[in-house]
């Protein structure tokens, strides 16, 4: 069966500031639990290399990427508060990623619009 994809995909790497690595780290459960409640996320969780943290979250389209950015807005504050967002990447079909250029625009993203590829059902 073939379907259109609109997956949405944010990379988004943070640099910790010196001596907040357990206060960060402390955020992340609080991030996966109003998350899980999102009904458009694939995927999502927390990595670290040293004091470098990356997010791994994919969502069902523009609009569910949106749902949770709104969601977490006040825990990604906190979150700034402790680290700065050195990288962000948004990956996804043109259609879906032109919905999100201006609602994510402060976030200075780089966009990466997909060519080829399947999506599994």
């Amino acid at each position: 069966m073939q379907v259109t994809d609109t997956c949405c995909t944010l990379v988004p790497y943070f640099q910790i500031n010196e001596g907040q690595l357990d206060a960060f780290q402390a955020l992340g459960p609080q991030f996966v639990a109003k998350t899980r409640s999102e009904p458009g996320c694939v995927h999502y969780c927390f990595s670290f290399n040293g004091l470098v943290a990356h997010c791994r979250e994919g969502y069902d389209n523009a609009d569910a990427v949106l749902a949770h950015l709104g969601n977490v807005g006040e825990l990604l504050g906190e979150a700034l508060k402790l680290a700065s967002i050195i990288k962000l990447e948004v990956h996804g079909p043109a259609a879906e990623l032109d919905k999100l250029r201006a609602p994510m625009a402060d976030l200075a993203p780089q966009f990466f619009a997909l060519e080829s590829g399947f999506r599994r059902v």
